[in-house]
């Protein structure tokens, strides 16, 4: 064989071969809002996480309002969302099965108000930007008014997605008393105290749990790449730990903040490793499922509690 005809081979052979560990990699395509806790998703597909952990992801920014209809459809296979929202999506026909938590809400969730509301009681009669319906805004605002003997039907509210509503506040020209925001839209509002103050937060208010998951179907057709999505979660947060500057870049990027606001903004939440995700679904996801239920039930977004709170999520795969 001549030298042209064994590079040709070679070649050849070279291209079969990465085209296999190409064909191998399995597609997934996932929903997510630009919610500072999501980052970590952000960084593994960036960071070449996924592909490492044979995964061809795409990330779909999705509004959380209208990240079911999304699952529904087969246009996304997996989502990252807020805990309570899995009990709204099952409950209304989208069966989706959570595989780890991400984070938690300590401060980087809450409820602004303009000057001179000083306590959540204050909002009643008040007008209020929120999310809609189904979504972790609308629940949080629920959760902190019942906390407060208030209700939603003490409050008006008008229907405008977390940034929407920020920016609305701060232009303090559209009749909103008060907003319900994440970040890093909260860390706006407060950066300029004559628009906006903070009255209550997911520090004050233990309501906010992101959780990532995907239909029973992928799981069940996929159980490799359930389980390669979990791992690229935990290598992404040992990325941040080892290089907090690329990683704070990377994912501050995808969210227009720099390195150091976004550093800042991730300040007020805590990632789950393996350990605190062990301990979420020991206890701590089963005491809050069961009121979180009740309070859907009761505002009206569920008609009727899932049977099995506790076939919403699926553990198996934390297992290192």
């Amino acid at each position: 064989m001549s030298l042209f005809k064994k590079t040709l081979f070679g070649t050849a052979i070279a291209f079969g071969l990465l085209g296999a560990a190409q064909a191998q990699e399995t597609k997934v395509s996932i929903a997510i809002s630009g919610w500072t806790g999501f980052g970590p998703l952000t960084l593994a597909k960036e960071a070449g996480i996924f592909k490492k952990n044979g995964l061809d992801v795409s990330i779909r920014k999705i509004p959380q309002k209208d990240r079911h209809l999304a699952i529904a459809s087969g246009d996304v296979q997996c989502a990252a969302t807020s805990t309570e929202t899995w009990i709204v999506w099952n409950a209304n026909g989208v069966a989706t099965t959570q595989l780890f938590k991400m984070d938690q809400g300590m401060g980087a969730d809450g409820i602004v108000a303009r000057p001179g509301i000083e306590k959540v009681t204050d909002l009643k009669g008040k007008t209020i930007g929120v999310s809609a319906p189904g979504t972790n805004p609308y629940f949080s605002l629920a959760w902190i008014l019942k906390k407060n003997g208030l209700s939603l039907k003490d409050v008006k509210m008008v229907t405008l997605e977390p940034a929407q509503a920020a920016n609305a506040l701060i232009a303090g020209n559209s009749g909103l008393d008060a907003a319900v925001t994440y970040e890093p839209y909260l860390g706006l509002v407060l950066s300029k105290p004559e628009t906006g103050k903070l009255i209550a937060d997911s520090k004050q208010y233990a309501m906010v749990f992101d959780t990532f998951g995907c239909t029973p179907k992928f799981i069940k057709e996929n159980p490799a790449a359930a389980k390669a999505l979990t791992e690229s979660y935990f290598d992404a947060l040992d990325l941040i730990e080892k290089d907090k500057t690329k990683a704070f870049t990377i994912m501050g990027a995808d969210v227009k903040q720099t390195p150091e606001q976004f550093e800042k903004s991730q300040s007020k939440i805590h990632w789950a490793d393996r350990d605190a995700n062990v301990k979420f679904f020991n206890g701590e996801i089963q005491a809050f499922n069961k009121e979180a239920a009740a309070l859907l039930l009761e505002t009206g977004v569920i008609k009727a509690i899932p049977a099995n709170l506790d076939g919403l999520f699926d553990t198996q795969f934390l297992k290192k």
